[in-house]
């Protein structure tokens, strides 16, 4: 029951961070770039994906312009990575 319960407000906090993103209160850079420990299993594309003006097709250019799989997780992602998907974002 614990497991469950901190499962639904994890859910729970990443929703709301997506309708952030998505409303324009918060910036996804700052979010990759010292995430929450309760984001760090979230998978990239997802979070992309809220970001308003960003679709399926300019998210999939990114991750591959900074060599970054599709099904990495923030947490997965190396310095390198991270460094350069908080970098192209900021522009």
């Amino acid at each position: 029951m614990d497991a469950l319960a901190l499962a639904n407000e994890i859910r729970g906090k990443r929703a709301t961070l997506k309708r952030d993103l998505r409303a324009g209160r918060t910036k996804v850079h700052v979010h990759i770039a010292n995430p929450p420990e309760w984001l760090l299993t979230a998978k990239v594309i997802d979070l992309l994906l809220a970001v308003p003006k960003m679709g399926r097709v300019k998210a999939n250019k990114a991750l591959v312009q900074c060599r970054i799989s599709p099904s990495k997780s923030i947490g997965g992602l190396s310095d390198r990575q991270r460094a350069e998907l908080v970098t192209l974002l900021t522009r």
